[in-house]
Parts: C-alpha cells; sequence; structure tokens
C-alpha cells in the first residue's frame, strides 16, 4: 500500500513538472534563471489546464509549450540566434485560422522560416474540419495542441499576423503586423472551410514571397 502512494507521488502534475523544468533548465543554462524555467513550466501547465478536457498528457504538452516559450524568450533578448525570420500567427481560439497559417506556412516555406500561433482565448482543440481540409494537402497536424498568446513570443517574431482577434496582441516598434480578414472555420462547413484555407494560402505565399524572396514555390 505505502508502495502504491509511493508511485502515485512520483506521477502527480507537481512532481512531473518539476522534472521538466530541471531538463530545460539545463537546456537553457546560463541564458534564463532556473526560477524563470519553473515559473514558465507551472505557468504553461496552468494556462493549457484551462481549457483541456483531457489532462493525461498535458505535462508533456506544458513542457513542449514552455520550451517555445524559453526559446522565444532566449531569441529576445539576443542569447540564441534566429537563423530565418521568425511568424506568429494570432486568431481567437488557436484552434483554425492561425493553425492552417502556420501549418501551410510550414508546408510551403520548409526550413526557410520558423513559424508559432496563438490564440487569445485559445479553445481545447483543433476543430476536426481544420484537421481533415489539412489533411487533403498532406499536411498532418494532429499533434498540434491550441497554446495561450504570450508576452515572449510575440517579442521573438519578426512579422505578427493577428486574424479576427482584435487589440488583443500587444505592440512592440520594429514589428510587422498584419490583419487578415478571413472567415471563421468554427462558423462553417467543409466547403466553408476549404475556401478559407486556399485564402490563407494565398496570403502565406505572399507573405513568404515577401520575406524570402528566393524562396522556391511550392512543389518545386
Amino acid at each position: 500500500m505505502n508502495e502504491r502512494r509511493g508511485q502515485d507521488a512520483l506521477l502527480t502534475p507537481d512532481s512531473v513538472l518539476h522534472r521538466a523544468a530541471e531538463r530545460l533548465s539545463q537546456q537553457f543554462t546560463g541564458m534564463v534563471s532556473e526560477e524563470t524555467v519553473e515559473r514558465v513550466v507551472f505557468e504553461s501547465y496552468a494556462a493549457l489546464a484551462r481549457t483541456a478536457t483531457v489532462t493525461t498528457h498535458l505535462p508533456s504538452l506544458a513542457e513542449k509549450f514552455a520550451r517555445d516559450r524559453l526559446t522565444a524568450l532566449a531569441q529576445s533578448r539576443g542569447l540564441i540566434g534566429k537563423p530565418v525570420p521568425e511568424i506568429l500567427y494570432v486568431c481567437v481560439q488557436n484552434s483554425g485560422r492561425s493553425q492552417m497559417a502556420a501549418a501551410l506556412t510550414r508546408h510551403l516555406g520548409g526550413d526557410r522560416i520558423h513559424v508559432r500561433s496563438a490564440g487569445s482565448q485559445p479553445a481545447a482543440g483543433l476543430l476536426p474540419g481544420v484537421v481533415t481540409v489539412l489533411e487533403e494537402l498532406g499536411i498532418d497536424v494532429r499533434e498540434e495542441f491550441p497554446k495561450p498568446l504570450t508576452d515572449d513570443v510575440v517579442r521573438a517574431a519578426d512579422a505578427v499576423v493577428t486574424m479576427g482577434c482584435g487589440d488583443a496582441c500587444p505592440i512592440y516598434p520594429g514589428k510587422r503586423y498584419l490583419d487578415w480578414q478571413l472567415g471563421d472555420p468554427a462558423e462553417l462547413d467543409l466547403d466553408g472551410i476549404r475556401v478559407v484555407r486556399d485564402d490563407i494560402r494565398e496570403h502565406v505565399e505572399l507573405l513568404l514571397a515577401d520575406l524570402i524572396p528566393d524562396l522556391t514555390a511550392a512543389g518545386r
């Protein structure tokens, strides 16, 4: 019985998150303090837990989210280089438009661009229709998850693209801000989502042509 209680204690979210913080502290030694790493890990877990419907894998998602935030923080401080341009896509729930934009950007830009996405009021998961219309292009987003908008990822971005989230995104000098007027996939059927997907692709192609002029057209 005592052995079982001991095993349960090892599996509590706090213990898992502390271990994640230890791993990330080693990864970001000399760039971010241990206290900051632990705060970001627990903040990330709490933020994701607000909308999560299933918590089984939440600690691992929180570690992944925290790692990305810490990378962005180190980038904004000039402690990690940015070999390629960085785009941040923001919509309300980070379950539709911004996820499609990020996925299409990765698909078209490859390793010539780095992409993040976030939501001002993130949902629990991606819209099934969004997953379907991206799979039609051979793009798998089943491992993606909605993430809340945080200051660190905005600071790290070179271009910030908003989609229907109003003034939720903080404004910093020296960054490029764009607002794309697009339909909300949450209110559309599958054909409507396909139209939004294709609109986003056109926007992404134009943005990539501007940020990376010599980028080879998709599929070549």
